[in-house]
């Protein structure tokens, strides 16, 4: 037995089933995380709706791309809803923006609690992801087209000689490059345009904000119009690259806040670093590594059983006990964010 072929056909089986996904799965939790740490950071509260908000902008975006398929529109070998994406975070905007003047207007005008508005983002999860279910239905939806790998396990195999096999999906590929573009951009952002500093200076101290001549209800509405961009990019990117659930962006929301908070509520780069931790503990504990060891063990030691720690049911569950496990030992997170 070649062991140098063997050590690296257990490289290629991790990269292929942890490292990759973790990038695009961590890619998808980041930008969920950073639109609850943003809304967090400045307005305040923990915004519970922010899951359905997400449904709602993948499913407008969902039915422009229908649209444009029927149609015989695309930007193949790119999959055709990101044609659709700029209907569907405009739509998600007004949607935050009408939310906002219907509801959290009210309570900020009387100074009501942050609780008050955390009960009140939960009522409004309700409330839109019925109208998510009940425009779209409650089965999964595919709508992911053009080319499906960047390179498939089958040519990597043919061009490296290995048995392991490592594939990257065009999906995969898009949300690393639209995450990174928009972290990017959403850092340039705060630090520096006038806006973004504006923004930074309410959230550090309203009062001296207020005294500064800034327009709070200005610096509002930009935090909702980048959540709701941030929230769009991360539902569209993740049912791109499984598919389109209804009810999956509710479960989706505990992992995005274990990532926040992990990280470090209130912090961007906290919820950069939560996102693709929560990622790699989840695909790492619910990954089986029978194979990985019988690459690695004599054959005389291959293991007969799976090596799972827990399947993939619990994989959720991994998201909850690292929460509670940080919230023990650093309640602050990784890196440090603002208290409740």
């Amino acid at each position: 037995m070649d062991y140098s072929l063997e050590m690296l056909n257990a490289l290629v089986l991790i990269g292929n089933y942890i490292l990759i996904p973790t990038l695009a799965y961590g890619s998808q939790l980041t930008l969920g995380a950073l639109g609850v740490t943003l809304t967090f950071g400045i307005l305040r509260f923990s915004n519970f709706a922010h899951a359905e908000l997400m449904g709602f902008g993948t499913m407008i975006t969902i039915f422009v791309t229908w649209y444009l398929q029927n149609a015989g529109i695309g930007i193949a070998p790119l999959p055709t809803a990101l044609l659709a994406l700029p209907i569907g975070i405009i739509s998600t905007i007004a949607l935050v923006l009408v939310m906002d003047r219907v509801t959290f207007y009210h309570y900020r005008k009387i100074k009501s609690k942050p609780l008050i508005f955390m009960i009140v983002s939960i009522g409004l999860m309700f409330f839109i992801g019925g109208i998510v279910r009940l425009l779209i239905g409650g089965k999964d939806q595919v709508f992911v087209d053009g080319v499906r790998f960047i390179f498939s396990a089958r040519e990597f195999k043919k061009f490296s000689g290995l048995s392991e096999g490592l594939a990257f999906k065009v999906s995969q590929g898009v949300t690393i490059v639209v995450t990174f573009i928009a972290v990017i951009a959403l850092f340039a952002f705060l630090n520096r345009t006038r806006f973004g500093k504006a923004m930074r200076a309410y959230a550090d101290n309203e009062n001296l904000a207020l005294l500064s001549g800034i327009n709070p209800e200005r610096v509002v509405m930009i935090t909702w119009v980048i959540t709701a961009i941030l929230a769009v990019l991360a539902g569209v990117l993740y049912g791109l690259d499984k598919s389109f659930k209804p009810f999956i962006y509710m479960q989706f929301l505990l992992p995005i806040f274990a990532s926040a908070i992990v990280g470090g509520f209130g912090s961007p780069l906290g919820a950069i670093a939560g996102g693709y931790l929560i990622a790699f503990s989840e695909i790492a504990v619910t990954f089986v590594y029978k194979k990985f060891f019988t690459y690695l063990l004599p054959a005389t030691w291959a293991p007969e059983d799976l090596w799972q720690i827990l399947t993939t049911e619990y994989k959720f569950a991994v998201s909850f006990i690292i929460l509670v496990i940080v919230l023990l030992i650093r309640p602050q997170g990784i890196f440090k964010g603002k208290e409740g």
